[in-house]
């Protein structure tokens, strides 16, 4: 699952430390569970109890982040771990999705929306000490928009910023260019890094990157690499009297685990509190009575979906005819009734069902391998050899598809197409990847295809993903250039009208539709095991939030450890 600075906010509200991402899950099942007997799920427990501070939270780390910086880090786990080390300026309010105070105690936007000031509190500090000032937060700016620095999909957010102000030590405005808006959200939700620790050096390849300081409720204690992560509880953290001294643990331990199998056999034990469970074992091994009687299982829909991109600087799906001969022969009922269980819906682009946004007219592509043979023929390409591959040019239709060797389930969704695609001459070879030599063949534009994922936050914005400036440097992988679609998302961002917003961006998915420059597969439940002796779990719009987890003080297990 990629998600980076797209969803960097939403990371405040969502569940902050269990990505139930589209792909992962657990290991293959080797025993039965009677599952007509097993509680249902549920979608909170004991929401309303007392909170007591203590114990640790003990969680699963599928797959490790190349490094740890707010700017440059564009991959879920990084954000998992950022967003309990660093704080942004503004929070949002989990059920509401209102932007309310965090590091700015207020803010100011002017009427014309081009001026955005923020007042900071006063008693800030970073783990280390330093105290926070309107310095770090026009650092962290700078640093953002500096072209330098390896940040091209955050940096999309911020093209329109002119101009940051320091008006004393704890206030800073920002001047743009062009009304957006989303400035608010991605201005205010951006993690402040202290400019004392990261104005020094190759901020690229920075120390820091492995040891990052922030000023959140946690800090890093340590990290080994394919071990652990460890954040203990940051006694210098400011925000412990403003939130009643949550987030409560004293430690979260992040156990890394790339076999899905071990990582349950370690939850079914007791040495994990809480993890992401694949469908078959959702209905197998966590419905068995030894099982839900020390779990609790959640169930809920989430915004996240997977997908698999075509480059679409190949010549081989330059052709839109192509693309959605290949959408043809992709049986997504088949996917969700078997992979997923049914435990999943097909979209039909990146906005999400259920959401305003989502365009509701546009229907799944078809699985249809005679209509996908005709549009194949009609695009030039026919057996001319008789090798069973279908060919044009002398060129045969084979490609491979990349994807992370960590996710069980993507092996499954690409060996059927496989399948389904050798039925009609065209060869698909998997490319399994370690999750770091994945994210950099993508960014390298480095592939023919790829099976990925994107979690999407309350307000989209398609800019990161599908604007064509985003093609070489940022978000847009696949290459997509369309004129009107750039057109519609400029004109979207600049629209503070959210019906006639809806409008545009519906005829953007009617775009996507016809152009399929990816093949849009699944938005899967999130499927949650958590130890019962863990309270204060709810289930908001967008997920979870994990700050507000505890462990009452008669079943905590672990003692605090010195900061």
């Amino acid at each position: 699952m990629r998600q980076g600075a797209l969803n960097r906010l939403f990371y405040r509200t969502a569940c902050l430390a269990l990505m139930a991402l589209a792909l992962a899950g657990c290991g293959p099942s080797s025993s039965l569970a009677d599952t007509d007997h097993a509680p249902p799920p549920i979608t909170e427990y004991m929401p309303d109890a007392e909170p007591e501070r203590g114990d640790w939270l003990r969680l699963r780390l599928p797959a490790e982040m190349p490094h740890l910086n707010p700017l440059t880090s564009s991959d879920a786990y990084a954000d998992e771990i950022l967003a309990w080390i660093f704080d942004p300026l503004l929070d949002r309010d989990s059920q509401t999705l209102e932007m309310r105070p965090w590091l700015a105690s207020s803010w100011e936007i002017s009427n014309d929306h081009l001026q955005y000031t923020f007042h900071l509190r006063p008693d800030v500090t970073f783990s280390d000490g330093h105290p926070l000032t309107a310095e770090d937060v026009k650092f962290t700016f700078d640093m953002i928009r500096s072209p330098e620095v390896d940040a091209p999909q955050l940096r999309s957010y911020f093209v329109d910023i002119t101009a940051i102000d320091v008006l004393d030590e704890h206030t800073v405005r920002f001047t743009c260019d062009k009304p957006y808006y989303r400035h608010l959200v991605m201005i205010g939700g951006m993690y402040i890094i202290p400019r004392h620790i990261y104005g020094e050096g190759d901020f690229n390849r920075h120390p820091a990157n492995r040891s990052p300081v922030g000023s959140g409720p946690y800090r890093l204690d340590h990290w080994k690499t394919g071990q652990e992560l460890v954040l203990a509880r940051n006694y210098r953290w400011w925000g412990a009297a403003f939130t009643r001294n949550r987030p409560y643990f004293d430690r979260i331990v992040y156990t890394i685990l790339t076999e899905d199998n071990s990582a349950f056999l370690l939850l079914a034990r007791g040495d994990l509190d809480a993890m992401a469970l694949r469908p078959d074992v959702w209905e197998r091994r966590a419905a068995a009575p030894r099982f839900t009687a020390r779990f609790n299982r959640f169930a809920y829909d989430r915004p996240a979906y997977n997908y698999i991109g075509w480059n679409l600087r190949d010549p081989r799906f330059a052709d839109r005819r192509v693309r959605r001969a290949l959408a043809m022969l992709m049986d997504r009922e088949a996917i969700r009734d078997g992979i997923y269980k049914g435990l999943a819906t097909i979209v039909t682009s990146g906005f999400m069902p259920g959401t305003p946004e989502f365009n509701p007219d546009i229907k799944p592509v078809p699985y249809d391998p005679e209509a996908a043979r005709k549009l194949l023929a009609e695009a030039g390409w026919r057996d001319s050899d008789g090798d069973g591959l279908l060919d044009r040019d002398g060129l045969p239709l084979k490609f491979e598809v990349a994807t992370t060797n960590q996710n069980p389930l993507a092996e499954q969704i690409l060996t059927l197409y496989k399948e389904a695609l050798a039925r009609v001459g065209i060869e698909l070879v998997i490319r399994p990847l370690e999750w770091a030599s994945l994210l950099d063949r993508v960014d390298k534009r480095e592939f023919e295809a790829v099976l990925m994922g994107w979690q999407m936050p309350p307000d989209p914005d398609p800019y990161q993903v599908w604007h064509s400036s985003q093609a070489e440097a940022g978000s847009n992988y696949v290459g997509f250039v369309n004129e009107e679609a750039d057109r519609l998302i400029e004109a979207a961002r600049a629209c503070f009208d959210r019906n006639e917003r809806i409008r545009m961006y519906h005829r953007f998915q009617e775009i996507l539709d016809e152009e399929q420059p990816y093949l849009f597969l699944i938005a899967p439940r999130a499927l949650l095991a958590v130890d019962r002796r863990i309270y204060g779990i709810r289930t908001y719009p967008f997920g979870m939030d994990q700050r507000e987890w505890f462990v009452p003080r008669a079943l905590q297990r672990f003692g605090a450890v010195p900061n």
